[in-house]
C-alpha cells in the first residue's frame, strides 16, 4: 500500500504555487532600479540596493513605503505614479530564468495543479503573462491588489480554496522570506530559491524544505521530491 509521500504514488504536493519576480521572472535588478528612481523622483533619498530588493514580493504600496521611508504619505499615489513609468519602461527588458518553461511543463505533465501568487498587480500579472505566453500553464492565481499581500495566508488559502487542495498537499517556492512566512501563515511547506531578491541567509529559520541556487537545482529537487 502507498502513501502520498512515496514515490510510487507519483507526487508529495497536487498544488505548486510560485512567486512571480525573482522566482520565474528575472526581474530583480530592474524592480530595484526603478524603486530607487521612484523615490528620487518624488524627493526621497535613494534606497540601497538591499533596502530595495527586501521589499519585493510585499504589495506595491507597502514595498515603496517600506523603501522610502523618508517620503510622506501625501506623496505615495505619486511614488506609485513613477514607479509604474520607470517600470514600463524597462517592461520589455524582462524575461523568465532559462529553464522555467521546461519545469512547469515537467511539473504539468506530473498531474500537478500550478497557480502563481505574487506582489504585483492583477494588471501587471496578467501582462507579463501575456508577454511570455505563460497563461494557459497555470490553474490559477491571486496578485496583491485583489487579496491580502504577503505574509498575509490569504493569498495561498484562497488558491488551495479554488483549486479545492489541502494545506499539506500544497508546496509554495519564492525567492523572499515573505514568500516562505506565507507558506508558513498558510500550514503549507516550501522551497526557497537562492537567485531572486533576498539573501538566503533568513530562509532557514522559516523551515523550506529545501533552497535551491538554480532553476535547474530547482527543476531536479522537484522532480524528486514534489
Amino acid at each position: 500500500m502507498t502513501t502520498p509521500d512515496t514515490p510510487s504514488a507519483g507526487r508529495r504536493f497536487d498544488l505548486i504555487a510560485f512567486d512571480w519576480d525573482g522566482t520565474l521572472y528575472d526581474s530583480t535588478a530592474v524592480i530595484v532600479r526603478c524603486i530607487q528612481e521612484a523615490v528620487v523622483d518624488v524627493g526621497g533619498q535613494r534606497p540601497s540596493d538591499r533596502d530595495a530588493a527586501w521589499v519585493i514580493g510585499l504589495g506595491l504600496a507597502e514595498a515603496l513605503a517600506r523603501a522610502a521611508p523618508d517620503v510622506p504619505p501625501e506623496k505615495y499615489r505619486e511614488l506609485g505614479e513613477r514607479y509604474r513609468f520607470h517600470y514600463l519602461r524597462h517592461q520589455d527588458d524582462l524575461v523568465l530564468f532559462d529553464g522555467v518553461l521546461p519545469l512547469l511543463d515537467a511539473l504539468a505533465e506530473r498531474g500537478h495543479k500550478l497557480a502563481v501568487a505574487t506582489g504585483k498587480s492583477r494588471r501587471g500579472l496578467d501582462q507579463a503573462l501575456q508577454t511570455v505566453a505563460l497563461r494557459h500553464r497555470f490553474d490559477a492565481s491571486r496578485t496583491a491588489d485583489e487579496t491580502f499581500g504577503k505574509p498575509h495566508p490569504r493569498m495561498l488559502l484562497e488558491l488551495m480554496e479554488e483549486l479545492d487542495v489541502a494545506p499539506e498537499r500544497t508546496l509554495m517556492i519564492g525567492d523572499t522570506v515573505h514568500d516562505l512566512q506565507l507558506a508558513r501563515n498558510a500550514g503549507c511547506a516550501s522551497v526557497g530559491v537562492g537567485y531572486g531578491a533576498h539573501s538566503t541567509e533568513g530562509f532557514e529559520a522559516l523551515g523550506p524544505l529545501h533552497i535551491a541556487q538554480s532553476v535547474p537545482e530547482l527543476a531536479d529537487w522537484l522532480l524528486a521530491h514534489g
